[in-house]
């Protein structure tokens, strides 16, 4: 009897909680949405969070405030928001270096998958691998054939130690079974800039860095490292289409809320940006930036977010890359 009760009662208080939750998200959203990134104002994280949240405004009628909190390669913002209240109102921009840090940074102070709801993705792009216009690295062969027959292997530049780009790098030599060297630099300018003056043999750059110098004749790409062609250079071929079959690295893009956000809440936010990937003046924003846009549900953008986070682990033990 007494077993019978306690069910009862639990059935009844979670019937009660989930007719709460629905009611709060029926109201929501009732004030300003924020959006947090974790890089500098006016780069391409913060130029997406725009451009999606202005066209998500139009479904929610309510604006978003899109605040930068620059540093520890996204960690701070992270931080931010899974230490906020899960009630939908503070959202994080997060993209591929989310997974990334959880793979090389030893202190986070919120756990990678488990202090986050997923939204949905919202873009990914790609980088390309980019030599000078005067290297006798001609193609993406060329530069496979000179990893493999040096003595000393080859230098690469990156935007700096544990970028997304510097472990692009890592992955290449270990599926390519190349001698590779990093080099790290202060940002991409820096990376472009050293290629320019031909101090590295190659460098991996997103495309908005280098697309200006490739058309410029400067810089030559050899490849891109997505799975498929990048549509803004249609005749540079992927790394896996030269030979390192099933290489693919991407950055993403995608909105995540802190863990304990209801349901009905996070379906209604990926509804929003469902809705607002399909406007032409967003698809053509991202394009710009070199990205595709994509979304998920959020069961897809956990799965993904879990599956480069334990690829970037791999990475990070087999390069031993010292924790940071």
């Amino acid at each position: 009897m007494q077993l019978r009760k306690f069910l009862i009662a639990s059935l009844v208080a979670a019937w009660s909680a989930t007719q709460v939750s629905w009611a709060w998200a029926q109201a929501y959203p009732e004030r300003p949405i924020k959006i947090v990134q974790g890089f500098a104002a006016g780069g391409n994280a913060d130029n997406i969070a725009r451009a999606v949240s202005a066209e998500m405004t139009k479904g929610l009628n309510q604006p978003f405030v899109n605040e930068a909190q620059a540093g520890a390669g996204g960690t701070i913002a992270a931080t931010t928001v899974s230490r906020a209240k899960p009630d939908g109102y503070t959202l994080l921009l997060a993209t591929g270096g989310h997974a990334v840090a959880g793979a090389l940074y030893g202190n986070l102070q919120y756990k990678t998958i488990a202090d986050f709801e997923m939204v949905s993705t919202i873009t990914y792009f790609p980088f390309l691998i980019v030599t000078s216009a005067s290297s006798p690295l001609k193609s993406m062969a060329d530069l496979l054939a000179a990893a493999k027959n040096s003595d000393k292997g080859l230098t690469y530049g990156s935007a700096g130690i544990g970028s997304t780009h510097h472990l692009a790098g890592e992955l290449l030599g270990k599926m390519g079974k190349l001698e590779l060297l990093h080099i790290p630099y202060k940002g991409d300018a820096a990376s472009v800039t050293a290629q320019l003056a031909n101090d590295v043999d190659f460098i991996v750059v997103p495309p908005t860095a280098v697309i200006t110098n490739i058309k410029g004749g400067k810089l030559r790409a050899l490849a891109t490292t997505g799975p498929k062609r990048w549509s803004g250079l249609p005749d540079v071929p992927t790394v896996a289409e030269m030979g390192v079959a099933a290489y693919d690295v991407r950055s993403w893009a995608g909105l995540m809320a802190p863990a304990g956000t209801p349901r009905p809440i996070i379906d209604r936010l990926n509804m929003e940006v469902l809705k607002a990937l399909q406007a032409l003046a967003v698809r053509t924003r991202l394009e710009d930036m070199g990205g595709e846009a994509q979304g998920s549900t959020p069961e897809e953008m956990r799965a993904m977010v879990s599956s480069e986070l334990q690829k970037w682990i791999k990475v990070v033990a087999d390069a031993k890359i010292p924790k940071q």
